[in-house]
């Protein structure tokens, strides 16, 4: 017995399908973003000084670069997840619903692609 309407059936209309994989993105992200932020806690209480060159040297350490360029990027992905569902929610409009979700991916693409750029820029340069 289905649920749906005889409508509904013919059109073929109904769930997207894709929204167990929005959550489950959205949890992992989170996981991931819980450990990479306490790393970058720990790591920050951890440095020996708080200025300019520390914080080079710091970006510099191969291993500090790519978990900062992780957090970054995983960052940028939760946060365009968390802003697509609130997009989506409780934008009606479908002309603006559509220029919000373009412009929030290209921002949310931007930020992390520069992140990515900044670090590899100060750790090469270092």
């Amino acid at each position: 017995m289905s649920l749906r309407t005889p409508l509904g059936r013919v059109l073929g209309l109904g769930t997207a399908r894709e929204g167990t994989e929005h959550w489950l993105a959205q949890r992992v992200s989170a996981v991931a973003l819980l450990l990479l932020g306490a790393w970058f806690v720990i790591a920050i209480v951890m440095l020996d000084g708080l200025d300019h060159a520390a914080a080079v040297a710091f970006v510099a350490a191969p291993w500090n670069g790519v978990l900062l360029m992780l957090l970054s990027v995983t960052l940028a992905y939760h946060s365009y997840l968390g802003v697509q569902v609130v997009v989506e929610d409780y934008v009606h409009a479908p002309g603006i619903k559509v220029v919000s979700l373009m412009l929030s991916r290209f921002t949310h693409l931007f930020v992390a692609v520069a992140a990515v750029y900044a670090i590899v820029r100060v750790g090469i340069g270092a």
